[in-house]
């Protein structure tokens, strides 16, 4: 039975995605996958993402790995895949989407409502934060990063479940700042994929808190040689690949990533948006905001063409109307 490398990093949400999509491959194709974890630079430095290099930052040296074939493929949490497509590499796969939301995960149980004026909200995301300030001006945003552990264990009275997330039982880590807000806002597909679905006390909805392009889906990269030159059957590995793409989801996450990909935004910037297939068309709703929250700009606009292209061309469509509406000023984009 043939065997296939599967690069990913190292982290317990990171090694809990690709088992997950590694397993859905290897049923697929009926071979063997094996996890292979390399450390990227965004494990190693340290700092505000977004001043870290931005996105890309987890997936640079994982896509070497695949070209330098030290692994076959390699699992990405898509939002923090960047926009434009690598030489050499082909996202075959892009798997059915966990929930895209944001989650609120607070102390005593509190919703973003109910949390006190004053109340110190953790996230290291400048969308998240200019979103949050939308609804609660009041609030403080703390700038915080790390693990998902690492992040519930800065929630009062979550300390020991944010080191539970360690793997510590118990220990706190080392040099580690715990206890210091009332919440933080994370990635719901996140905690759900990490069966720590009972930190959240909010799931913050899309009318009130849209996620990033991508949030919630992975994709899954390989060589571009896997599928051949034009006329050749794709390799093994290839035709696995592709037998565990999600059209909706592919359709929704390309609207949102050409949206993004035209803005010329990256992580540090204040966008949100979020594609699904409702009553036969694609919807793709979006947000650009101020990073202190104060003006926001939405738009939502739909396409009844199921195809990747009809989807690309929705996401710049809506981009060009975000941007004659003054997006790029708001948000602090270079175009």
């Amino acid at each position: 039975m043939s065997k296939y490398l599967l690069g990913t990093r190292g982290s317990a949400l990171a090694l809990t995605q690709s088992g997950m999509a590694g397993a859905l491959v290897a049923e697929a194709g009926d071979f063997d996958v094996e996890l292979k974890t390399v450390k990227t630079e965004g494990d190693v430095l340290t700092g505000p993402l977004s001043q870290m290099g931005g996105t890309g930052v987890f997936a640079a040296t994982l896509r070497m790995r695949i070209l330098d074939s030290t692994v076959d493929f390699a699992v990405h949490s898509l939002k923090d895949l960047p926009t434009m497509p690598a030489e050499g590499l082909v996202v075959a796969a892009i798997p059915e989407r966990e929930d895209p939301r944001d989650a609120l995960c607070a102390r005593d149980g509190l919703t973003l409502e109910q949390l006190p004026e004053g109340a110190r909200v953790g996230t290291g995301s400048p969308r998240r934060a200019a979103q949050i300030l939308a609804l609660r001006p009041d609030i403080e945003i703390v700038d915080i990063r790390g693990n998902v552990g690492t992040r519930l264990a800065r929630v009062k009275g979550l300390e020991e479940h944010g080191i539970a997330a360690h793997g510590l039982h118990g220990e706190k880590k080392l040099g580690a700042i715990t206890g210091d807000c009332d919440a933080v806002v994370l990635a719901a597909s996140g905690l759900i994929r990490l069966g720590k679905e009972d930190a959240i006390t909010e799931y913050l909805a899309c009318d009130k808190v849209l996620p990033a392009p991508g949030q919630g889906a992975l994709a899954l990269e390989t060589r571009s040689t896997e599928f051949g030159a034009e006329g050749d059957q794709p390799s093994e590995l290839a035709r696995a690949l592709v037998a565990v793409d999600h059209l909706e989801t592919r359709l929704a996450v390309t609207a949102e990533r050409a949206l993004l990909r035209r803005l010329e935004a990256g992580c540090a910037a204040p966008v949100g948006a979020y594609g699904r297939i409702q009553d036969g068309s694609l919807v793709l709703d979006t947000l650009v905001a101020h990073p202190n929250g104060t003006r926001t700009l939405r738009h939502q606009d739909s396409t009844s063409d199921m195809s990747v292209e009809a989807a690309y061309e929705l996401g710049v469509r809506v981009a060009e109307a975000l941007l004659d509406q003054g997006a790029a000023e708001l948000a602090g984009l270079t175009l």
